[in-house]
C-alpha cells in the first residue's frame, strides 16, 4: 500500500525570514532589549541615588531627553538613504554606548541632561534603522519577521528587567554602575555582531530600468514632508501608539488612584502584556500578510480599543473583585490591540514608503512613536485625574481614528502611481 509521505517541516532557523543576516539581526535586537531592560528600569533611581538629583530635576531630565529623541527617527531615516545601512546602525550603537558611559564621568546636572539627550537621538533612530533592515532583508515576509522580532525583544526586555531587579535589591552605588556599564557593553557586543551582517539589498528603485531614453532622469526624490497622505497617516499612528502609555503609565496610576484593586496588580498586568506578546505576536502576523489585509485590521482594532477603554472605566465602579476582573480584561484586550496595531503599522508604513526615499519616509513615521513617548505620559496623567468619564472619550477618539485611517489608507493604496513603471534588475 502506497502511503503519501507527510511533508517534512523545515528546521526552525529556516522558518525565520532573512537568512543568516536576518537571524543575526534578531539576536542583536534581543541583546539590545536585554541591555535596555537593565538600564531603563533603574535610570530614574540612578539619577536620584547616585547623582543626587531631586524629583523635579529627574523629571525634567527625562522630558528633555525624550524631546531631543524625537529628532532621532527622521534623522536616522535620512542617513540610511544616503549611507550604507549597516554602517549607520553601527554608528548608532557606538554613540549609545558612549553617551551612557559619559554619565559615569559627571554629577553636573547640565552635562547629565546633555549626555542623556545625546543618547536619546541614536536610541530613537535605532527603531527606524532596524525596521529598514528587516524590510530589506526579509522582503515579502517582513510582517512575520517583525513579529518574531517583537517576540524576542519582549523576552530580552523581561530578562533585562529581572537582572535589574536583582541588582536593585542590593541598592549600592556599585550595583547602579554595573547596570549602566552592562547596558553600554551590550551596545559594543551588538556593534561587533552588526559588523558581520551584509548590507541588505537596496530598495527596488535603486535598481530600476526606466522605460525612457532620456539621458537624465527628471523625477524628483519623494519627500515625506510634502506627502499629505503619509503625514496624516503618521498623525493617526501617534494616536494609536498611546496603547504604550495606557499600559505602562495610565493603568498603574489608575489602580492606585481610582480603584480598589491591590497595588501589586500593576506589575502583574505588565508581565501579562509581555507574555501575551511572546505567545501570540507571531501567529497573529498572518492576519497582515498583505497590505490590503493589514488595512482591514483597523475594524477589529477599533472594537478592541472600545472594549479595552470601557473595561478600564468599569474598574472604578466599586469593589476589589470587579476592579481586578475589569483591569485584567482591559490589559488583555489592549494588549491584543497593541499587537494588531503593530502588524498593521509595520506593513502599511513600509507599503506607503516610496523606494527612492524609504528611509526618509520611515523616519517620519517613527515620529509617531517618539512623540507619543514624550507626550503620552503627560496625556495619561491628565486622563487619570479626569476620572472614569474620560475613558469612553478616549475610546471614542481611538475608534474614530481607526475609521479615518481605514479610509485614508484605502485612498492612498488605490491612487495610481505617477512614477515610471519599474523593472527590477536580476541580481545574479
Amino acid at each position: 500500500m502506497n502511503r503519501t509521505a507527510r511533508p517534512t517541516r523545515p528546521p526552525f532557523k529556516e522558518r525565520i525570514p532573512g537568512g543568516p543576516d536576518g537571524r543575526r539581526m534578531l539576536l542583536i535586537g534581543f541583546i539590545d532589549k536585554c541591555g535596555t531592560g537593565l538600564w531603563s528600569t533603574a535610570m530614574a533611581l540612578y539619577f536620584t541615588y547616585v547623582t543626587g538629583l531631586g524629583l523635579a530635576q529627574v523629571g525634567l531630565l527625562i522630558a528633555i531627553s525624550g524631546a531631543a529623541g524625537i529628532a532621532g527617527a527622521p534623522l536616522g531615516g535620512r542617513l540610511a538613504d544616503r549611507f550604507p545601512l549597516v554602517r549607520v546602525i553601527i554608528c548608532t550603537q557606538l554613540l549609545r554606548a558612549a553617551a551612557l558611559l559619559a554619565l559615569l564621568t559627571t554629577d553636573d546636572y547640565a552635562l547629565l541632561v546633555l549626555f542623556s539627550a545625546a543618547g536619546a537621538l541614536p536610541d530613537r533612530a535605532t527603531n527606524v534603522l532596524t525596521k529598514l533592515y528587516a524590510a530589506r532583508v526579509a522582503g515579502p515576509d517582513r510582517v512575520r519577521y517583525q513579529a518574531i522580532n517583537r517576540t524576542t525583544s519582549n523576552i530580552g526586555w523581561t530578562l533585562g528587567g529581572l537582572g535589574a531587579a536583582a541588582a536593585l535589591a542590593v541598592g549600592s552605588t556599585t550595583a547602579f554602575h554595573l547596570l549602566l556599564v552592562g547596558d553600554a557593553l551590550s551596545y559594543l557586543v551588538m556593534a561587533a555582531l552588526t559588523l558581520r551582517c551584509a548590507e541588505p539589498p537596496a530598495p527596488a528603485a535603486f535598481r530600476v530600468v526606466a522605460a525612457s531614453t532620456d539621458a537624465t532622469p527628471t523625477a524628483k526624490t519623494s519627500n515625506p514632508w510634502r506627502d499629505r497622505g503619509f503625514l496624516a497617516f503618521t498623525a493617526g499612528e501617534g494616536v494609536f501608539f498611546l496603547h504604550d502609555s495606557i499600559l505602562q503609565v495610565a493603568l498603574p496610576l489608575w489602580i492606585v488612584h481610582a480603584t480598589d484593586a491591590p497595588v501589586g496588580l500593576a506589575p502583574l498586568l505588565l508581565a501579562l502584556n509581555s507574555a501575551l506578546v511572546v505567545v501570540f505576536q507571531v501567529p497573529l502576523s498572518r492576519l497582515g500578510a498583505t497590505t490590503e489585509a493589514a488595512r482591514r485590521l483597523f475594524t477589529p482594532l477599533a472594537a478592541l480599543f472600545a472594549v479595552g477603554t470601557l473595561a478600564v472605566a468599569a474598574s472604578a465602579l466599586g469593589g476589589g473583585t470587579l476592579a481586578v476582573a475589569a483591569l485584567i480584561t482591559a490589559a488583555v484586550v489592549l494588549t491584543f490591540a497593541e499587537m494588531i496595531h503593530t502588524i498593521a503599522s509595520w506593513e502599511i508604513s513600509v507599503a506607503l514608503a516610496p523606494d527612492d526615499a524609504q528611509g526618509a519616509y520611515l523616519g517620519v513615521h517613527g515620529l509617531a512613536q517618539s512623540t507619543q513617548r514624550f507626550a503620552g505620559p503627560l496625556l495619561m496623567t491628565g486622563l487619570v485625574s479626569a476620572g472614569p468619564i474620560a475613558w469612553p472619550f478616549l475610546g471614542a477618539a481611538l475608534v474614530a481614528t481607526c475609521a479615518a485611517q481605514n479610509r485614508l489608507v484605502r485612498r492612498c493604496l488605490t491612487e495610481p502611481s505617477l512614477s515610471v513603471p519599474k523593472v527590477t534588475v536580476s541580481e545574479h
